[in-house]
């Protein structure tokens, strides 16, 4: 029996450190093919995936900030990062045979097409791999947000934070041997233990929309598709 997925559709969200892999900036070209292989391989599962891509292998809007860049002209360059990024990722996703299309809330319509809830949801409808990139489009939000905020503009059933850890932890399990793993979190829960899983405001539109977040390593190959048939080790933390 063919194995199936507990989401039909979903938002998946990447950091741009996931994909500059062992290097320390920019784009590592196997860590990305790996990410769009295990992103195509989901969609040929029947599922219907919006990934919602960061930009902090190249520039974060925070780190301009501490550079003397005030922080809304910092973020407006921490959003064109992650239009790079996704069409890095829109053409690794398209060289394992699987359609995808980058949509970008910083309209740049000679580079990507502009970002609507109705281009994004026509082509969800035709299996294509979205690639969001801009954030929300405005400054002083995080890319936590954008990935909440897309996820219930496009009716998604919920939102995958990929990280650099198999879920949450009670503390940082890379400094701390006593740290343990949840299996399952309120959102309610995870903010009151101030376990810095999303920004508020990112919790605060899952929280409102009834969307879970499950948050899962993208260390490994199929680490995606293990997520979404239930298969990984990860934390779900529901409304």
């Amino acid at each position: 029996m063919a194995e199936r997925p507990q989401w039909k559709r979903v938002v998946v969200k990447l950091s741009g450190e996931s994909l500059m892999g062992p290097l320390s900036h920019g784009l590592h070209q196997e860590t990305l093919q790996r990410i769009a292989a295990d992103l195509a391989s989901v969609a040929k599962l029947g599922v219907e995936i919006a990934v919602v891509v960061g930009g902090g292998n190249f520039f974060r809007g925070i780190q301009g900030a501490d550079k003397g860049i005030e922080r809304a002209r910092a973020d407006s360059i921490g959003m064109l990062a992650t239009v790079m990024n996704a069409l890095a990722l829109e053409q690794a996703i398209e060289r394992e045979g699987q359609s995808s299309r980058a949509l970008s809330a910083v309209p740049m319509p000679s580079v990507c097409q502009p970002y609507s809830r109705q281009a994004a949801l026509n082509h969800l409808g035709k299996q294509r791999v979205v690639v969001l990139a801009g954030g929300t489009g405005n400054p002083f939000f995080t890319t936590d947000t954008g990935a909440a905020l897309r996820g219930a503009e496009l009716s998604c059933d919920a939102i995958m934070k990929a990280t650099q850890v198999d879920g949450v932890y009670s503390a940082d399990p890379k400094k701390d041997p006593n740290a343990t793993r949840y299996e399952t979190l309120t959102q309610d829960e995870a903010i009151a233990k101030n376990l810095g899983i999303m920004d508020t405001a990112a919790f605060a539109l899952a929280r409102e929309n009834r969307i879970p977040i499950i948050v899962f390593s993208i260390q490994e190959a199929g680490a995606i598709q293990a997520a979404i048939l239930g298969k990984s080790r990860a934390t779900l933390v529901v409304p």
